[in-house]
């Protein structure tokens, strides 16, 4: 199966120099957790909510006065939306993390897949990403098994 048929194409970006005000506002009014930092047509990070309370919440800044950049998650994982989500979901358990921004041809963000997609198509891949997610100093891939299937019994 395609990434382009498992992501969620609705992808909310935000300016790295808006206000981290702004982007918990947009998070809250969208019922979003993430969103992907553009600028000029590039992705550039990604903030999500747990961003927004440890990075600048907890660490006394004002959010109507932090910006974004200071927040975000520089490090991007990305996929491409004719990716196999199989590869894409490989990439977000190496990472431990739980959302991708995924790219269209032309490279624009075209969507986010995260392990919520995932779960609706695979619930056994889903559980390794949480997993590994949760403890990414565990090994990769719970058996000897490719770990996208269940194991032989």
């Amino acid at each position: 199966m395609l990434v382009a048929n498992a992501m969620t194409r609705r992808a909310e970006t935000i300016l790295p120099d808006e206000s981290i005000a702004a982007a918990a506002r947009r998070m809250r009014d969208l019922g979003i957790g993430a969103l992907a930092v553009c600028e000029d047509d590039r992705v550039v990070g990604v903030i999500t909510d747990r961003d927004i309370v440890v990075r600048a919440v907890a660490s006394g800044c004002d959010p109507a006065t932090a910006r974004v950049r200071s927040a975000m998650t520089a490090h991007v994982i990305e996929c491409r939306e004719d990716e196999e989500m199989v590869e894409a979901a490989a990439r977000m358990e190496a990472g431990a993390v739980r959302r991708l921004v995924v790219l269209d041809a032309a490279g624009r963000v075209a969507g986010l897949l995260s392990v919520d997609d995932v779960a609706l198509q695979s619930p056994t891949l889903a559980g390794e990403i949480v997993e590994h997610a949760r403890a990414p100093e565990r090994p990769l891939h719970g058996g000897p098994w490719p770990w996208w299937e269940e194991p032989a019994h």
